[in-house]
């Protein structure tokens, strides 16, 4: 008998799905499956289960060195996890690195974005020209996430633009971009108070398009903005569900986790 999986909570994630029935339905996930990393001597992250399912928007929540931005790292195929599978569409992806990972659709901006000197915000947006996509919509992403198009576009990425600058630059190219995934690791840092309009204007705008969103944080005011939430604790999985839940879970008991560093 098919059973249908919660939608959203990543309890379902088989590698091959041919056996069972509505395979379409099913397929178009990205997934952690029993994932576990560990880097000199040291175990950062436990048997991590996660899935997130085209469309929909997630947040990895959690406080500072709890293991989120590795998760998010060994989504992009910038680390490969010492145990378990990544899957995409129900292959196996675990061993691809950055690149094959974008052919495939997935994207990520970085919490300390990168320095791109000496090219003009348009040719970054664009990829170079690669993209083939007009002014109007050059102007529509920058004023978007809160920058004019006309003092921007034609302004070198240098040094006499601001962190939270290049972090709104680096949002807009993700946007125009339209991958299947987005990861956004931190996307608030950097920005000002009006950060958490921002994240709503974003994801407002991905679910347009149908990308999954994954955003990395901890701020429960930011990860209450997505459909569904993992809360992570110490490399560990410690709740998933709807993400005002996780949210209130994570402000009753973080600070008083039983968990400590290098426990079992």
């Amino acid at each position: 008998m098919f059973l249908f999986p919660t939608v959203g909570f990543g309890q379902f994630c088989p590698e091959n799905l041919k056996t069972y029935s509505y395979e379409n339905f099913l397929i178009k996930m990205l997934c952690l499956r029993n994932v576990g990393y560990s880097k000199d001597g040291r175990t950062i992250l436990r048997s991590i289960n996660m899935t997130f399912r085209e469309g929909m928007s997630y947040s990895i929540l959690g406080p500072n060195g709890a293991g989120k931005s590795t998760i998010a790292r060994i989504l992009m195929g910038e680390l490969t996890p010492t145990e378990g599978q990544v899957l995409l569409d129900g292959k196996e992806v675990t061993g691809l690195g950055v690149t094959e990972r974008t052919r495939r659709g997935i994207s990520m901006t970085w919490q300390e974005p990168a320095r791109y000197e000496g090219i003009r915000v348009r040719e970054y947006l664009t990829l170079g020209g690669k993209l083939k996509i007009g002014e109007d919509e050059i102007r529509d992403v920058l004023e978007l996430i809160g920058l004019s198009y006309e003092f921007y576009a034609g302004r070198f990425i240098d040094k006499s633009l601001s962190g939270g600058e290049r972090k709104r630059i680096e949002l807009a190219s993700l946007l125009l971009l339209r991958p299947r995934y987005a990861i956004l690791d931190e996307p608030d840092s950097g920005l000002d108070i009006t950060a958490g309009e921002l994240i709503e204007k974003l994801l407002a705008r991905f679910r347009k398009t149908g990308t999954t969103v994954i955003l990395i944080t901890h701020h429960e005011e930011i990860a209450e903005k997505t459909d569904f939430a993992y809360f992570v604790c110490a490399g560990r999985l410690v709740k998933k569900g709807f993400s005002r839940e996780v949210v209130d879970y994570y402000r009753k008991t973080c600070g008083r986790c039983l968990f400590v560093e290098g426990s079992p």
